[in-house]
C-alpha cells in the first residue's frame, strides 16, 4: 500500500487522505496515519509545487553542473558532495555515471551570478578536476509535467 499512495502523492501532492482512501479502498485514518508515519521515517521529504517560472514572469537562469572530482579516502563521494549541496544556491547534486561524477542543479539571478558560483566556489574545492555548465534555455516538460500542450484546431474543416 505504501508505494499506492507515494505514487499517488508524487503525481499530486495536494491529493488529501481522503481521496488517496477512496482511490485506494483503504479508511482515510489508515492512510493519514500511514503518511504521517511516512513523513516521520523520511520517507516523504518534502511537497513540491511546480511552477512555470517563465508564466510567471522570473528571469531566474538554471544550470546543470557536471563536475568531476577525486574521490575522498574512506568518504568516497559523499563527502564532496555534502560541501557542494550545503551552498544554498544550489538545488540538487546526484551522483551519476559517465565522464563526470555528480550533476549539481543550480539557480541564480543572472548568468554571470551563476558563472561567478561555478568560478568561485565550486571550481575552487580543492577535489573538484573540472566542471562543465549547460544552462536551461527553455523547459518542455519537467518531474512528468508538460509545460506547454499545443491546442487542437476544433474548428469545423469545410470544403466546397
Amino acid at each position: 500500500m505504501r508505494e499506492k499512495i507515494l505514487s499517488l502523492l508524487e503525481r499530486n501532492s495536494r491529493m488529501t487522505a481522503e481521496e488517496i482512501a477512496v482511490l485506494l479502498g483503504s479508511g482515510s485514518d489508515v492512510i493519514a496515519a500511514e503518511i504521517r508515519k511516512m513523513e516521520q521515517e523520511n520517507i516523504i521529504c518534502g511537497y513540491n509545487t511546480l511552477i512555470d517560472w517563465d508564466k510567471a514572469g522570473s528571469d531566474a537562469v538554471t544550470a546543470l553542473i557536471e563536475v568531476r572530482v577525486t574521490p575522498q579516502r574512506g568518504q568516497g563521494f559523499d563527502h564532496i558532495a555534502e560541501r557542494i549541496y550545503n551552498y544554498p544556491e544550489v538545488q540538487s547534486v546526484y551522483l551519476i555515471s559517465g565522464a563526470y561524477d555528480l550533476l549539481v542543479i543550480l539557480e541564480g539571478k543572472t548568468l554571470k551570478e551563476v558563472s561567478n558560483f561555478v568560478s568561485s566556489k565550486l571550481s575552487t574545492l580543492d577535489t573538484v578536476l573540472s566542471t562543465a555548465t549547460h544552462f536551461i534555455l527553455k523547459k518542455y516538460k519537467d518531474d512528468g509535467i508538460i509545460f506547454e500542450r499545443k491546442k487542437k484546431d476544433t474548428r469545423m474543416t469545410i470544403t466546397p
